[in-house]
């Protein structure tokens, strides 16, 4: 599946017996010698009461806390192998995920941002640069841009993503161009990945969230991603706290297979 160009392997655990190594994870999202993926999704009976448990792998072999993007894909594939359903709820590292389903569109509620911190000043070796950060599930850099076509994306994102700053486990860094009073482009380097990808979801309500913060602006907030969709982030503000933050976007089925892990 795919949410906005961000793709993922998509696998059904709710019996329990699958247990994935960091090396076959990282085999399956091989572009060349695996079926290729930004992660891997993993579906499992819940635990503390929500419908759902979901897991998700970054292409590295690491479990991170949340990927919006996946929360979208995980959702439409639940109802397909669960059982059609509109709404559903999961429990992630980061808390517990609501979503609506509106055919191929999914809306998620996601968990409250935390640790908002504006205008930062990174210190490099020759340089410092300013930039924002929130957890909107897992940890982000904001850092707005005039022209974000021209920035090196992978070189400075990698010098981001490592800051000590954001030690130990380190940060994605995203890029925003302002386009309107309530609409930006994103571009993100992200973590587990190592590299830029076509979208992000957590990384795109982080910037939303930023972009609101930092612009007075209310939602939704429209994100133009790299991968050319527009997702759509609302909230409720009050001065720079964010509540009810919802995530509207893309969940596209690829294709169904089997692999020899």
């Amino acid at each position: 599946m795919n949410g906005a160009g961000n793709d993922f392997v998509l696998l059904d655990n709710r019996a329990g017996k699958l247990q994935l190594t960091a090396e076959e994870i990282i085999h399956i999202c091989d572009r060349h010698r695996g079926v290729g993926a930004d992660g891997i999704l993993v579906l499992e009976r819940a635990a503390n009461g929500a419908d759902f448990r979901m897991r998700y792998y970054n292409a590295d072999g690491g479990e991170a806390e949340m990927c919006g993007n996946g929360a979208r894909c995980f959702a439409r594939f639940a109802s397909r192998v669960a059982g059609p359903m509109q709404s559903l709820s999961f429990e992630t590292p980061a808390g517990v995920i609501g979503a609506r389903l509106h055919g191929e569109s999914v809306s998620l509620r996601m968990s409250e941002p935390e640790g908002l911190r504006l205008n930062l000043e990174i210190p490099f070796e020759h340089e410092k640069i300013r930039a924002h950060f929130v957890n909107s599930g897992v940890p982000h850099v904001v850092m707005p841009v005039s022209d974000i076509g021209a920035v090196d994306v992978k070189g400075l994102g990698a010098r981001i993503r490592r800051h000590e700053m954001f030690a130990p486990k380190g940060a994605n860094a995203n890029f925003i161009e302002k386009r309107g009073p309530a609409e930006i482009a994103i571009r993100t380097y992200e973590r587990g990945v190592e590299d830029e990808t076509l979208a992000c979801g957590t990384g795109v309500v982080a910037s939303a969230l930023i972009f609101a913060a930092t612009e007075n602006a209310d939602g939704p907030i429209s994100v133009q991603v790299r991968g050319g969709d527009k997702l759509e982030v609302s909230f409720s503000r009050r001065d720079r706290e964010f509540t009810r933050v919802t995530l509207t976007g893309p969940a596209d089925f690829v294709f169904d297979g089997t692999i020899e892990v």
